[in-house]
């Protein structure tokens, strides 16, 4: 069937999609149909680019990860932009993730949505995927805590208590701002640890 000027423009939204499964995608990376090079990550059965790191980007990971590395204690793994699974079809790869300890540090496997203390994105130029997308996608695992820094703005987005796909609770701090990690009472983050030093 042609399309014509009446035909709906977005006529492949009526179409099933057949979506990857984790295992699938991982298979896709040993035999090399995904290359190392190539910068992915498993959404909601969909691969999806993941857009270039800026540098306001990188320098935020970099100052989160060594805020992070004083402050929270031996029993967990911090990790950076690497994967987690969160259900059958998604694999993200969050900028940091705080997760329980593992004494072979997930050799076999990559920690499960259930291992997950905390996600955390940095945001420069994905705001709106992070606020929205990815939001939806870790209350769906049932991630206690996700939290979204706006390096632009100087704020951070916290979100508590999934249920039925979202959060329940959203609190927003500015740069003057701290907060204790909902499973970790005895740390306090700084916001503006996180973010670019004011001149």
């Amino acid at each position: 069937m042609l399309l014509t000027e009446s035909s709906p423009t977005n006529a492949i939204d009526s179409l099933s999609l057949r979506l990857l499964t984790v295992r699938e995608y991982n298979l896709m990376a040993q035999v090399g149909i995904l290359t190392n090079d190539e910068k992915v990550e498993l959404i909601n059965g969909q691969i999806i680019t993941m857009s270039p790191q800026g540098s306001f980007h990188a320098a935020a990971i970099r100052r989160t990860d060594r805020l992070f590395g004083k402050v929270f204690k031996d029993n967990v793994i911090i990790q950076k932009q690497l994967p987690i699974i969160v259900n059958e079809i998604s694999q993200p790869e969050p900028d940091i993730a705080i997760v329980k300890y593992d004494a072979l540090d997930y050799d076999d496997r990559h920690p499960l949505a259930t291992e997950v203390y905390l996600v955390m994105e940095i945001a420069d130029t994905t705001l709106k995927t992070d606020l929205e997308i990815k939001r939806q996608l870790y209350a769906s695992g049932n991630i206690p805590e996700y939290w979204v820094l706006d390096v632009k703005q100087r704020q951070l987005y916290i979100y508590r208590q999934a249920n039925n796909g979202d959060y329940e609770t959203t609190m927003i701090l500015n740069d003057e701002g701290s907060i204790e990690p909902l499973n970790f009472p005895d740390v306090k983050i700084n916001v503006s640890e996180m973010l670019r030093p004011l001149k």
